[in-house]
């Protein structure tokens, strides 16, 4: 077994020991030990992504900051719509510097820590030495602004903001002060987020994650369909006009894009399955998916898909 082997393999069981005497962690987190999504292969962003890059130097050259007489920042906060590619881009921060890559939902978490009144306290020092023990990681906390996420119901103004401010942030800042470790946080509701969170030495670096529209939905989808073709091992599309596709309606978010041309492949698989004769996904096929979720969405609270 090689040694990136052994140490994927100490890094997940470090993590799933942990998990298993907290349950409301395992339920709220995944660790991805040896993280593979690079930055191509995110659609758009580039803004985001260089200054996700300037971060990754924390971890890569960590030298070249004191040679410009700074210091990295504690942690980063990235903000935008659901569905942009704020979770894909702490990924690929991980993926960039060879580090594990821990996600945490904060909402789910904040359930979690509620329903199991009297262990947040003993969850705090066991994060601490899990942290410590694990090789340096990329810690992502994900939808900080809990209290008005999708995950448990929008503005959910019963929850006990006190306590539950007082956890996240001791959290926060044991992460930080890991030594070496890359923190990242998101918020698709960032007019309303604590300024604790922002504060100096917590998330002091904000960075907007606004993809471009059309361009880097445009880009995202070819890089989508790509891999779908690559996962099939043949062509599955035919000479697509993603920019007239995605021109006819601005509502969905990157994710929600990527959903409607899954929808398309989706839709031709069970045309196969049925022994129908079916065509490569074509502009016009497209265009019926997009078509089918406007119409889905003048009946549904809007709420944004999940970039994949």
């Amino acid at each position: 077994m090689g040694d990136p082997a052994i140490r994927r393999e100490r890094v997940q069981n470090l993590w799933n020991s942990f998990a298993r005497k907290f349950p409301q962690v395992d339920h709220a987190t995944c660790m991805e030990a040896a993280p593979d999504l690079d930055f191509d292969r995110i659609g758009g962003l580039a803004a985001a992504k260089e200054e996700l890059l300037t971060y990754a130097c924390a971890a890569t050259s960590p030298e070249v900051y004191g040679r410009w007489g700074t210091m990295p920042p504690s942690a980063i906060l990235l903000i935008g719509r659901r569905g942009a590619g704020k979770h894909l881009l702490a990924n690929a921060l991980a993926t960039r510097t060879g580090t594990p890559f821990l996600s945490v939902s904060v909402p789910r978490l904040v359930l979690e820590i509620l329903h199991a009144t009297g262990k947040a306290g003993e969850l705090l020092s066991a994060w601490d030495q899990t942290l410590g023990e694990l090789p340096q990681a990329t810690v992502f906390f994900d939808e900080l602004e809990f209290s008005q996420a999708q995950d448990i119901g929008t503005q959910r103004m019963d929850l006990p903001i006190g306590p539950i401010m007082d956890f996240l942030l001791e959290l926060v800042d044991r992460t930080i002060a890991v030594d070496g470790s890359l923190v990242v946080g998101s918020s698709s509701y960032p007019q309303s987020l604590r300024p604790a969170f922002v504060a100096p030495s917590r998330f002091e670096r904000v960075v907007e994650v606004n993809p471009i529209f059309p361009d880097d939905i445009v880009e995202a989808l070819a890089i989508h369909a790509a891999g779908a073709e690559k996962r099939a091992g043949r062509r599955l599309f035919e000479a697509v006009d993603w920019t007239h596709v995605v021109s006819r309606y601005r509502q969905p978010s990157t994710g929600d894009w990527v959903r409607i041309m899954h929808a398309a492949l989706r839709r031709k698989a069970r045309h196969e399955a049925a022994g129908e004769e079916v065509s490569l996904v074509g502009t016009e096929d497209l265009l019926e998916e997009v078509e089918r979720v406007r119409r889905a969405d003048t009946r549904l609270l809007p709420a944004g898909g999940t970039y994949l």
